[in-house]
């Protein structure tokens, strides 16, 4: 069984004012913590599905970019851009994150990937938030429109999903605000 990590980066920043992924948080590009933590998973390959901003410049060689060109209908779009790239028979399973989460460490996608079950999501503190781990069983049940994705099956379908207890903060960063909170 092989595993892709995938980083979902389409969203175009509206709250924040355009430019986030870009936007330098504790001396590094936002986007380049949450890839450093997906590719240092050592998952078998490392995708960031892009969209509403340009982030070319900032992936590393480690990461294949590949672009949404629905990603303005939602994220549930990426989600599907991610399937697609994993259902050609060269992945059984997606650990799926967010760019803007810059505080899920490492540790939460190597646990979230080594855990059992259909679905597993981090759980930090109680609260489940990503990563999330979909096994290709789940895969046609997840949304194809709207801007909800794995979510969903978490809220339908608690009987497939196992929670993984995971040190960090899955708080995200959607303001300038939150950039300069955190930061």
């Amino acid at each position: 069984m092989t595993t892709l990590a995938v980083v979902l980066a389409a969203g175009a920043g509206r709250r924040f004012g355009g430019g986030k992924l870009h936007a330098l948080f504790r001396g590094r590009p936002l986007l380049a913590w949450a890839l450093e933590a997906a590719a240092g998973a050592g998952l078998d390959a490392t995708v960031v599905v892009t969209g509403g901003e340009a982030v070319d410049d900032l992936v590393p060689a480690v990461v294949t970019a590949v672009a949404n060109p629905r990603w303005a209908e939602g994220q549930a779009t990426s989600l599907q851009v991610a399937v697609a790239v994993a259902e050609p028979g060269s992945h059984d399973t997606l650990v799926v994150g967010l760019a803007d989460t810059p505080f899920v460490p490492t540790a939460a996608w190597t646990a979230v990937a080594a855990a059992d079950g259909p679905i597993a999501v981090a759980e930090y503190d109680g609260l489940r938030r990503p990563p999330v781990r979909l096994d290709r069983s789940v895969w046609a049940l997840l949304p194809t429109e709207g801007d909800e994705g794995a979510r969903v099956l978490l809220r339908e379908r608690p009987d497939l999903v196992t929670a993984v207890p995971c040190a960090g903060d899955p708080a995200d960063v959607d303001t300038r605000g939150d950039l300069a909170r955190w930061s």
